[in-house]
Protein backbone atom coordinates (compact mmCIF):
# COMPACT_ATOMS: atom_id res chain seq x y z
CA UNK A 1 0.00 0.00 0.00
CA UNK A 2 1.69 3.19 -1.09
CA UNK A 3 -0.79 5.94 -0.24
CA UNK A 4 0.43 7.81 2.83
CA UNK A 5 -1.45 9.93 5.35
CA UNK A 6 -0.02 12.98 3.65
CA UNK A 7 -1.81 12.17 0.40
CA UNK A 8 -4.99 11.55 2.34
CA UNK A 9 -4.64 14.91 4.04
CA UNK A 10 -4.12 16.71 0.76
CA UNK A 11 -7.00 14.93 -0.93
CA UNK A 12 -9.51 14.86 1.90
CA UNK A 13 -8.93 14.50 5.64
CA UNK A 14 -12.36 12.94 5.96
CA UNK A 15 -10.79 9.76 4.60
CA UNK A 16 -7.79 9.73 6.94
CA UNK A 17 -9.01 6.85 9.05
CA UNK A 18 -7.86 4.72 6.13
CA UNK A 19 -4.35 5.86 6.99
CA UNK A 20 -4.35 3.44 9.90
CA UNK A 21 -4.06 0.65 7.35
CA UNK A 22 -1.15 2.22 5.46
CA UNK A 23 2.14 0.74 6.51
CA UNK A 24 4.53 2.45 4.09
CA UNK A 25 5.08 6.09 3.25
CA UNK A 26 4.84 7.32 -0.30
CA UNK A 27 5.51 10.40 -2.37
CA UNK A 28 3.25 13.42 -2.14
CA UNK A 29 0.31 13.57 -4.59
CA UNK A 30 1.56 14.34 -8.05
CA UNK A 31 0.42 17.16 -10.32
CA UNK A 32 -1.98 14.90 -12.22
CA UNK A 33 -3.81 13.88 -9.04
CA UNK A 34 -4.18 17.47 -7.89
CA UNK A 35 -5.33 18.55 -11.35
CA UNK A 36 -8.02 15.87 -11.27
CA UNK A 37 -9.14 16.97 -7.81
CA UNK A 38 -9.38 20.61 -8.90
CA UNK A 39 -11.31 19.68 -12.04
CA UNK A 40 -13.75 17.63 -9.97
CA UNK A 41 -14.22 20.54 -7.57
CA UNK A 42 -14.85 22.95 -10.44
CA UNK A 43 -17.42 20.65 -12.01
CA UNK A 44 -19.58 20.33 -8.89
CA UNK A 45 -19.28 24.00 -7.87
CA UNK A 46 -20.55 24.88 -11.35
CA UNK A 47 -23.78 22.95 -10.67
CA UNK A 48 -26.23 25.18 -8.69
CA UNK A 49 -27.37 22.53 -6.23
CA UNK A 50 -29.65 24.82 -4.22
CA UNK A 51 -33.19 24.24 -3.00
CA UNK A 52 -35.76 24.86 -5.71
CA UNK A 53 -33.50 24.27 -8.70
CA UNK A 54 -33.54 20.46 -8.73
CA UNK A 55 -29.81 20.19 -9.42
CA UNK A 56 -28.61 18.07 -6.50
CA UNK A 57 -29.31 14.89 -8.53
CA UNK A 58 -26.98 16.25 -11.22
CA UNK A 59 -24.16 16.46 -8.67
CA UNK A 60 -24.96 12.99 -7.32
CA UNK A 61 -25.09 11.42 -10.79
CA UNK A 62 -21.82 13.03 -11.82
CA UNK A 63 -20.05 11.76 -8.69
CA UNK A 64 -21.57 8.30 -9.16
CA UNK A 65 -20.29 8.23 -12.73
CA UNK A 66 -16.78 9.18 -11.57
CA UNK A 67 -16.76 6.41 -8.96
CA UNK A 68 -17.95 3.73 -11.38
CA UNK A 69 -15.46 4.82 -14.03
CA UNK A 70 -12.78 4.72 -11.33
CA UNK A 71 -13.40 1.07 -10.50
CA UNK A 72 -16.37 0.95 -8.11
CA UNK A 73 -18.87 -1.80 -8.92
CA UNK A 74 -22.06 -0.28 -10.33
CA UNK A 75 -24.17 -2.13 -7.77
CA UNK A 76 -22.14 -0.50 -4.97
CA UNK A 77 -22.96 3.05 -6.10
CA UNK A 78 -26.51 4.36 -5.66
CA UNK A 79 -28.18 7.70 -6.30
CA UNK A 80 -31.36 7.78 -4.21
CA UNK A 81 -33.94 10.36 -5.42
CA UNK A 82 -36.04 12.10 -2.80
CA UNK A 83 -38.35 14.80 -4.11
CA UNK A 84 -36.31 17.37 -6.01
CA UNK A 85 -33.09 16.30 -4.28
CA UNK A 86 -31.14 13.05 -3.84
CA UNK A 87 -28.52 11.32 -1.74
CA UNK A 88 -25.49 9.34 -2.88
CA UNK A 89 -24.12 6.17 -1.33
CA UNK A 90 -21.08 4.20 -2.42
CA UNK A 91 -19.30 1.24 -0.84
CA UNK A 92 -15.54 0.74 -1.09
CA UNK A 93 -15.29 -2.91 -0.09
CA UNK A 94 -12.70 -4.04 2.43
CA UNK A 95 -11.74 -7.45 3.77
CA UNK A 96 -14.44 -7.35 6.45
CA UNK A 97 -12.18 -7.83 9.44
CA UNK A 98 -13.61 -4.64 10.98
CA UNK A 99 -17.02 -3.01 10.95
CA UNK A 100 -17.76 -0.45 8.26
CA UNK A 101 -16.96 3.25 8.57
CA UNK A 102 -19.09 6.00 7.04
CA UNK A 103 -17.90 9.20 5.35
CA UNK A 104 -20.42 12.02 5.25
CA UNK A 105 -20.61 15.27 3.27
CA UNK A 106 -23.48 17.24 1.74
CA UNK A 107 -23.95 18.07 -1.93
CA UNK A 108 -26.44 20.94 -1.59
CA UNK A 109 -25.50 24.57 -1.02
CA UNK A 110 -27.15 27.83 0.06
CA UNK A 111 -28.66 30.03 -2.67
CA UNK A 112 -26.52 32.84 -4.12
CA UNK A 113 -27.67 35.71 -6.37
CA UNK A 114 -25.42 36.69 -9.25
CA UNK A 115 -26.18 40.40 -8.83
CA UNK A 116 -24.87 40.32 -5.25
CA UNK A 117 -21.57 38.63 -6.04
CA UNK A 118 -18.41 40.11 -7.56
CA UNK A 119 -18.10 36.89 -9.62
CA UNK A 120 -20.50 34.25 -10.91
CA UNK A 121 -21.24 32.23 -7.74
CA UNK A 122 -21.81 29.04 -9.73
CA UNK A 123 -18.55 29.08 -11.63
CA UNK A 124 -15.33 28.18 -9.82
CA UNK A 125 -13.03 31.18 -10.29
CA UNK A 126 -9.37 31.30 -9.32
CA UNK A 127 -8.42 34.84 -8.37
CA UNK A 128 -4.99 35.43 -6.89
CA UNK A 129 -4.73 33.16 -3.82
CA UNK A 130 -8.33 31.90 -3.68
CA UNK A 131 -10.95 29.78 -5.39
CA UNK A 132 -14.32 31.54 -5.31
CA UNK A 133 -17.75 29.92 -5.71
CA UNK A 134 -20.89 29.06 -3.80
CA UNK A 135 -20.37 25.95 -1.74
CA UNK A 136 -16.64 25.79 -2.39
CA UNK A 137 -16.03 25.62 1.36
CA UNK A 138 -19.47 24.44 2.51
CA UNK A 139 -19.21 21.61 1.60
CA UNK A 140 -18.06 20.85 -1.94
CA UNK A 141 -14.33 21.08 -1.25
CA UNK A 142 -14.48 18.04 0.99
CA UNK A 143 -16.92 16.28 -1.35
CA UNK A 144 -14.40 16.58 -4.17
CA UNK A 145 -11.37 15.69 -2.08
CA UNK A 146 -12.96 12.56 -0.59
CA UNK A 147 -14.07 11.33 -4.02
CA UNK A 148 -10.60 11.95 -5.46
CA UNK A 149 -8.98 10.20 -2.48
CA UNK A 150 -11.08 7.07 -2.94
CA UNK A 151 -10.47 7.05 -6.70
CA UNK A 152 -6.74 7.22 -6.06
CA UNK A 153 -6.95 4.41 -3.51
CA UNK A 154 -8.86 2.29 -6.04
CA UNK A 155 -6.21 2.99 -8.64
CA UNK A 156 -3.50 1.84 -6.24
CA UNK A 157 -5.38 -1.34 -5.34
CA UNK A 158 -5.74 -0.48 -1.67
CA UNK A 159 -7.68 -3.09 0.35
CA UNK A 160 -8.91 -1.67 3.66
CA UNK A 161 -9.72 -3.73 6.73
CA UNK A 162 -13.28 -2.39 6.72
CA UNK A 163 -15.84 -1.26 4.17
CA UNK A 164 -15.76 2.50 3.54
CA UNK A 165 -19.26 3.78 2.80
CA UNK A 166 -20.03 7.23 1.44
CA UNK A 167 -23.27 8.77 2.73
CA UNK A 168 -23.60 12.10 0.90
CA UNK A 169 -26.79 14.00 1.69
CA UNK A 170 -28.75 16.33 -0.58
CA UNK A 171 -30.56 18.75 1.73
CA UNK A 172 -28.32 19.47 4.71
CA UNK A 173 -28.87 23.20 4.27
CA UNK A 174 -32.65 22.83 4.47
CA UNK A 175 -34.84 19.94 5.68
CA UNK A 176 -32.20 17.22 6.19
CA UNK A 177 -34.72 14.63 4.99
CA UNK A 178 -32.05 12.76 3.02
CA UNK A 179 -29.80 12.84 6.07
CA UNK A 180 -32.47 11.32 8.29
CA UNK A 181 -32.94 8.50 5.78
CA UNK A 182 -29.18 7.89 5.40
CA UNK A 183 -28.67 7.69 9.16
CA UNK A 184 -30.89 4.60 9.32
CA UNK A 185 -29.37 2.72 6.39
CA UNK A 186 -26.21 1.38 8.07
CA UNK A 187 -27.02 0.62 11.72
CA UNK A 188 -23.98 -1.65 12.09
CA UNK A 189 -21.46 1.05 11.08
CA UNK A 190 -18.77 1.57 13.70
CA UNK A 191 -18.33 5.32 13.28
CA UNK A 192 -18.73 8.24 10.86
CA UNK A 193 -16.30 10.90 9.64
CA UNK A 194 -17.90 14.14 8.42
CA UNK A 195 -16.06 16.60 6.19
CA UNK A 196 -18.55 19.31 7.17
CA UNK A 197 -16.99 19.86 10.58
CA UNK A 198 -13.66 20.49 12.21
CA UNK A 199 -10.66 21.57 10.14
CA UNK A 200 -7.48 23.59 10.39
CA UNK A 201 -7.17 27.21 11.49
CA UNK A 202 -4.53 29.49 9.98
CA UNK A 203 -3.19 32.71 11.43
CA UNK A 204 -3.70 36.01 9.67
CA UNK A 205 -0.34 35.46 7.96
CA UNK A 206 -1.41 31.94 6.85
CA UNK A 207 0.55 29.94 9.41
CA UNK A 208 -1.13 26.83 10.91
CA UNK A 209 -2.41 27.38 14.44
CA UNK A 210 -4.59 24.39 15.35
CA UNK A 211 -6.61 21.53 13.98
CA UNK A 212 -10.15 21.14 15.35
CA UNK A 213 -11.75 17.70 15.58
CA UNK A 214 -15.50 17.99 16.04
CA UNK A 215 -16.86 15.53 18.59
CA UNK A 216 -20.18 17.20 19.41
CA UNK A 217 -22.58 19.80 18.10
CA UNK A 218 -25.58 21.71 19.25
CA UNK A 219 -29.03 20.60 18.17
CA UNK A 220 -31.03 23.01 16.03
CA UNK A 221 -34.65 23.72 17.04
CA UNK A 222 -37.02 26.59 16.35
CA UNK A 223 -40.22 27.61 18.11
CA UNK A 224 -43.05 29.95 17.18
CA UNK A 225 -44.46 32.34 19.76
CA UNK A 226 -48.03 33.22 18.79
CA UNK A 227 -50.29 35.84 20.34
CA UNK A 228 -53.92 36.02 19.15
CA UNK A 229 -56.63 38.58 19.87
CA UNK A 230 -60.15 39.55 18.73
CA UNK A 231 -58.65 42.79 17.39
CA UNK A 232 -60.84 45.72 16.49
CA UNK A 233 -60.65 49.30 15.21
CA UNK A 234 -57.36 51.11 15.77
CA UNK A 235 -59.25 54.15 17.04
CA UNK A 236 -60.23 52.16 20.14
CA UNK A 237 -57.01 50.57 21.51
CA UNK A 238 -57.23 47.60 23.90
CA UNK A 239 -54.88 46.77 26.74
CA UNK A 240 -54.42 43.22 25.43
CA UNK A 241 -52.84 44.14 22.07
CA UNK A 242 -51.35 41.01 20.47
CA UNK A 243 -48.20 42.80 19.32
CA UNK A 244 -47.51 44.18 22.80
CA UNK A 245 -48.14 40.75 24.30
CA UNK A 246 -45.62 39.21 21.92
CA UNK A 247 -43.12 42.00 22.55
CA UNK A 248 -43.30 41.40 26.30
CA UNK A 249 -42.61 37.70 25.75
CA UNK A 250 -39.64 38.40 23.49
CA UNK A 251 -38.07 40.74 26.04
CA UNK A 252 -38.23 37.92 28.59
CA UNK A 253 -36.56 35.53 26.13
CA UNK A 254 -33.86 38.14 25.49
CA UNK A 255 -33.10 38.46 29.20
CA UNK A 256 -33.11 34.74 29.98
CA UNK A 257 -29.89 32.73 30.07
CA UNK A 258 -29.96 28.95 30.05
CA UNK A 259 -27.90 27.11 32.68
CA UNK A 260 -24.17 26.73 32.14
CA UNK A 261 -23.18 23.27 30.92
CA UNK A 262 -19.91 21.54 30.12
CA UNK A 263 -18.48 18.34 28.71
CA UNK A 264 -15.06 16.80 28.28
CA UNK A 265 -14.94 18.38 24.81
CA UNK A 266 -15.81 21.92 25.93
CA UNK A 267 -13.54 21.85 28.99
CA UNK A 268 -10.58 20.79 26.88
CA UNK A 269 -11.52 23.38 24.26
CA UNK A 270 -11.67 26.17 26.84
CA UNK A 271 -8.37 25.11 28.41
CA UNK A 272 -6.51 25.12 25.10
CA UNK A 273 -8.19 28.25 23.74
CA UNK A 274 -7.60 30.11 26.96
CA UNK A 275 -3.86 29.40 26.85
CA UNK A 276 -3.67 30.59 23.26
CA UNK A 277 -5.86 33.66 23.80
CA UNK A 278 -4.40 35.01 27.02
CA UNK A 279 -5.74 38.10 28.75
CA UNK A 280 -8.76 38.23 31.05
CA UNK A 281 -10.96 36.08 28.79
CA UNK A 282 -8.24 33.48 28.27
CA UNK A 283 -7.61 33.23 32.01
CA UNK A 284 -11.34 32.83 32.64
CA UNK A 285 -11.52 30.02 30.10
CA UNK A 286 -8.71 28.14 31.85
CA UNK A 287 -10.30 28.62 35.28
CA UNK A 288 -13.65 27.38 33.98
CA UNK A 289 -11.95 24.32 32.49
CA UNK A 290 -10.47 23.52 35.90
CA UNK A 291 -13.62 24.44 37.85
CA UNK A 292 -16.89 24.71 35.87
CA UNK A 293 -18.56 26.24 38.95
CA UNK A 294 -16.31 29.34 38.95
CA UNK A 295 -18.96 32.08 38.76
CA UNK A 296 -16.50 34.89 38.03
CA UNK A 297 -15.00 32.92 35.14
CA UNK A 298 -18.48 32.13 33.81
CA UNK A 299 -19.47 35.81 33.86
CA UNK A 300 -16.35 36.77 31.91
CA UNK A 301 -16.88 34.06 29.31
CA UNK A 302 -20.59 34.85 28.99
CA UNK A 303 -19.80 38.47 28.12
CA UNK A 304 -18.21 37.24 24.86
CA UNK A 305 -20.95 36.16 22.43
CA UNK A 306 -18.78 33.58 20.66
CA UNK A 307 -17.56 31.98 23.89
CA UNK A 308 -21.00 32.15 25.50
CA UNK A 309 -22.39 29.97 22.71
CA UNK A 310 -20.10 27.17 23.91
CA UNK A 311 -21.22 27.58 27.53
CA UNK A 312 -24.93 26.88 27.21
CA UNK A 313 -28.05 26.48 25.15
CA UNK A 314 -28.97 29.76 23.44
CA UNK A 315 -32.26 31.02 22.01
CA UNK A 316 -32.76 34.15 19.92
CA UNK A 317 -35.63 35.76 18.02
CA UNK A 318 -35.01 35.55 14.27
CA UNK A 319 -38.32 36.31 12.51
CA UNK A 320 -41.33 38.52 13.24
CA UNK A 321 -44.79 39.19 11.78
CA UNK A 322 -48.01 40.72 13.05
CA UNK A 323 -51.18 42.55 12.23
CA UNK A 324 -53.27 42.61 9.06
CA UNK A 325 -54.05 46.29 8.43
CA UNK A 326 -52.57 49.62 9.51
CA UNK A 327 -55.89 50.84 10.84
CA UNK A 328 -56.88 47.68 12.71
CA UNK A 329 -55.81 46.21 16.02
CA UNK A 330 -53.68 43.09 15.43
CA UNK A 331 -55.52 39.80 15.58
CA UNK A 332 -52.30 37.82 15.44
CA UNK A 333 -48.61 38.41 16.11
CA UNK A 334 -45.96 35.75 15.66
CA UNK A 335 -42.22 35.44 16.20
CA UNK A 336 -39.77 32.65 15.48
CA UNK A 337 -37.21 31.86 18.17
CA UNK A 338 -34.25 29.76 17.08
CA UNK A 339 -32.47 27.69 19.72
CA UNK A 340 -29.07 26.01 19.57
CA UNK A 341 -29.27 23.29 22.19
CA UNK A 342 -26.33 21.95 24.20
CA UNK A 343 -25.63 18.29 23.38
CA UNK A 344 -27.73 15.92 25.43
CA UNK A 345 -30.45 18.44 26.38
CA UNK A 346 -33.95 17.42 25.30
CA UNK A 347 -35.95 19.70 23.01
CA UNK A 348 -38.93 19.35 25.36
CA UNK A 349 -36.83 20.75 28.20
CA UNK A 350 -35.97 23.83 26.14
CA UNK A 351 -39.63 24.36 25.27
CA UNK A 352 -40.52 24.03 28.94
CA UNK A 353 -37.87 26.60 29.87
CA UNK A 354 -39.29 29.07 27.35
CA UNK A 355 -42.81 28.58 28.72
CA UNK A 356 -41.61 29.07 32.29
CA UNK A 357 -39.62 32.18 31.37
CA UNK A 358 -42.41 33.83 29.38
CA UNK A 359 -45.05 32.83 31.94
CA UNK A 360 -48.01 33.75 29.75
CA UNK A 361 -50.61 31.01 29.46
CA UNK A 362 -52.39 32.89 26.66
CA UNK A 363 -49.33 32.80 24.39
CA UNK A 364 -48.78 29.70 22.26
CA UNK A 365 -45.26 28.23 22.12
CA UNK A 366 -45.02 25.62 19.38
CA UNK A 367 -42.05 23.61 18.14
CA UNK A 368 -41.37 23.72 14.40
CA UNK A 369 -40.90 20.35 12.74
CA UNK A 370 -39.50 17.41 14.71
CA UNK A 371 -36.10 18.39 16.18
CA UNK A 372 -34.24 16.05 18.51
CA UNK A 373 -31.29 16.01 20.88
CA UNK A 374 -27.85 14.65 20.03
CA UNK A 375 -25.30 13.43 22.57
CA UNK A 376 -21.53 14.00 22.19
CA UNK A 377 -19.35 11.29 20.64
CA UNK A 378 -16.73 9.84 22.96
CA UNK A 379 -13.21 10.16 21.64
CA UNK A 380 -11.73 6.95 20.21
CA UNK A 381 -8.02 6.18 20.24
CA UNK A 382 -8.05 5.04 16.61
CA UNK A 383 -9.71 8.29 15.50
CA UNK A 384 -7.15 10.36 17.40
CA UNK A 385 -4.30 8.30 15.95
CA UNK A 386 -5.50 8.64 12.37
CA UNK A 387 -6.08 12.39 12.59
CA UNK A 388 -2.75 12.85 14.38
CA UNK A 389 -1.02 10.91 11.60
CA UNK A 390 -2.63 12.97 8.87
CA UNK A 391 -2.02 16.34 10.52
CA UNK A 392 1.61 15.47 11.29
CA UNK A 393 2.25 14.62 7.66
CA UNK A 394 2.00 18.31 6.78
CA UNK A 395 2.28 20.08 10.15
CA UNK A 396 4.15 17.95 12.68
CA UNK A 397 3.03 18.54 16.23
CA UNK A 398 0.20 20.93 15.36
CA UNK A 399 -2.25 20.96 18.30
CA UNK A 400 -5.45 18.97 17.76
CA UNK A 401 -8.32 20.40 19.76
CA UNK A 402 -11.73 18.77 20.33
CA UNK A 403 -14.59 21.00 19.22
CA UNK A 404 -18.30 21.34 19.88
CA UNK A 405 -19.90 23.06 16.90
CA UNK A 406 -22.45 25.71 17.81
CA UNK A 407 -24.18 25.03 14.50
CA UNK A 408 -25.62 21.76 13.22
CA UNK A 409 -24.42 19.25 10.60
CA UNK A 410 -25.53 15.87 9.29
CA UNK A 411 -23.61 14.22 12.14
CA UNK A 412 -26.41 14.95 14.61
CA UNK A 413 -28.65 12.40 12.90
CA UNK A 414 -26.02 9.67 13.05
CA UNK A 415 -25.20 10.40 16.69
CA UNK A 416 -28.92 10.22 17.46
CA UNK A 417 -29.07 6.61 16.18
CA UNK A 418 -25.95 5.61 18.12
CA UNK A 419 -23.20 5.98 15.49
CA UNK A 420 -20.23 7.95 16.90
CA UNK A 421 -19.50 10.85 14.52
CA UNK A 422 -16.49 13.11 14.11
CA UNK A 423 -16.05 16.28 12.07
CA UNK A 424 -12.72 16.25 10.22
CA UNK A 425 -12.52 18.65 7.28
CA UNK A 426 -9.49 18.76 5.01
CA UNK A 427 -9.59 22.57 4.83
CA UNK A 428 -7.10 24.86 6.54
CA UNK A 429 -8.36 28.45 6.53
CA UNK A 430 -8.04 31.78 8.28
CA UNK A 431 -11.05 32.92 10.27
CA UNK A 432 -11.02 36.04 8.10
CA UNK A 433 -11.70 33.89 5.02
CA UNK A 434 -14.78 32.13 6.37
CA UNK A 435 -17.59 33.24 4.02
CA UNK A 436 -19.76 30.10 4.00
CA UNK A 437 -23.41 31.07 3.34
CA UNK A 438 -22.23 34.62 2.59
CA UNK A 439 -20.97 36.66 -0.33
CA UNK A 440 -17.89 35.61 -2.30
CA UNK A 441 -17.38 32.27 -0.53
CA UNK A 442 -13.81 31.08 -1.02
CA UNK A 443 -11.04 28.67 -0.08
CA UNK A 444 -7.29 29.15 -0.40
CA UNK A 445 -5.71 27.82 -3.58
CA UNK A 446 -3.07 26.35 -1.28
CA UNK A 447 -5.70 23.94 0.04
CA UNK A 448 -5.19 21.78 -3.07
CA UNK A 449 -1.66 22.84 -3.95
Amino acid sequence: MKTSAKLLLCLGLSATIIALNAQAKSPEPDAAQLKQANALLAKIVNIPSVIGRGQVPAVANYLAQQLIQGGFAAEDVKVIPMGETASLTARYRGNGSKRAMLISNHMDVVEAKREDWARDPFSLVEDKDYYFGRGVSDNKFDVAMVIQTLLQLKKEGFSPSRDIILVFSGDEETGMITTAALSKMYPDAEFLINGDGGGGTLSIDHKPLTYSLQTAEKTYASFTLVATNPGGHSSRPRNDNAIYQLADALKKVQAYQFPVMHSETTREYFDFTGKQLGGELGAAMQRFSANPKDLVAIATIAADSDANATLRTTCVATMLSGGHAENALPQRAEATVNCRIFPGVAVDDVQAALKSTIADSKLEINVIGAPFSSAPSLMRDDIKLAVRKAVDANFPGLPIVPEMSTGATDSQYFRAVGIPSYGASSLYMRNEDGFAHGLNERVPVSATA
